[in-house]
């Protein structure tokens, strides 16, 4: 089977380095398979997605060296395509509207199914969930480096695919992006895991096929958080000089232990990715969060 890979962030910033380390995990894993990678733009939410912050990603990629295959795809064109796996959910009973706001839900821990049957508050606009009561239960799937994972969606709770406001949520959009795009290989960050057991359902409501996963370890900050937009994480560079310097230690955090012979960053990027796919091994990663002052 043709690896078809993909790296798909949300341009609500640009890319730190724990986001440096997706994208790298990702694109390692594809080109050592001699496989394709494409670059999607998760930009569902134009209010979270200031101007210019698209193409500061693909620069910040592209001083990298990582290159990708094709057209990009912006997720903001797709409104026909959700649509129409929405409907197909609907029909079959596995999505419904629903107009209860957090507030009166707060006590519980997730939302307790309150419209499944019927909505509760018909006069509002409302959003749409994903039954989790319904289809195969629990959800088995197999991560490449953690291994056999089992869980019963309905103990997340029915999870929005649209929003009230008409925007689409991350969950239906991204499953059916993958299937439409062919994607083999979803290489992404662990703290993706447990939204797992929703695609796989979605992907057998729909009919899709089941990518293979990897979920690389995390990126942790000096103060024990994951390295993230919303906390602040420093961006990386978008030039090449600078982003050569970067890059031995992007490839540390992915390569616990491994004496790089390439140099360090007086080598140039290319070499040292070239020598990063001929490493490439995923089962070497740790699975716990990683520090990146230790690196």
């Amino acid at each position: 089977m043709t690896y078809i890979g993909r790296f798909a962030p949300t341009p609500s910033g640009p890319l730190h380095l724990g986001s440096l380390v997706a994208a790298l995990g990702s694109w390692l894993d594809a080109r050592a398979a001699g496989g394709q990678w494409l670059l999607r733009i998760e930009d569902i939410d134009p209010p979270r997605c200031p101007a210019g912050a698209a193409d500061t990603i693909r620069r910040q990629l592209e001083a990298f060296g990582l290159t990708w295959d094709g057209e990009v795809r912006h997720q903001r064109d797709r409104d026909t395509a959700y649509q129409t796996a929405l409907d197909h959910l609907a029909a079959r009973g596995m999505a419904y509207p629903c107009g209860c706001s957090r507030r009166e839900w707060q006590g519980h821990a997730h939302y307790p199914g309150w419209c499944r049957e019927a909505p509760r508050h018909p006069e509002r606009s409302p959003a749409w969930r994903l039954r989790t009561d319904r289809g195969s239960r629990p959800i088995i799937w197999h991560d490449r480096l953690f291994g056999e994972q089992r869980l019963d969606p309905t103990a997340q709770g029915d999870v929005v695919l649209k929003r009230k406001e008409g925007l689409w949520a991350y969950q239906l959009a991204v499953v059916v992006d993958d299937a439409d795009q062919g994607i083999t290989d979803v290489v992404r960050g662990a703290d993706l895991l447990d939204n797992t057991p929703w695609q796989r359902q979605l992907q057998d409501a729909l009919g899709y096929p089941e990518p293979r996963y990897l979920h690389l370890p995390l990126v942790m900050g000096d103060d024990g958080q994951k390295l993230s937009k919303q906390n602040l994480a420093a961006p990386i560079p978008d030039d090449a000089e600078t982003a050569r310097e970067w890059l031995p230690r992007a490839l540390a955090l992915l390569e616990p232990g491994v004496d790089r012979p390439h140099g360090g960053p007086t080598a140039d990027i290319d070499t040292q990715l070239c020598e990063a796919v001929a490493r490439w091994t995923p089962t070497t990663l740790a699975t716990a969060p990683i520090r990146a002052a230790d690196h």
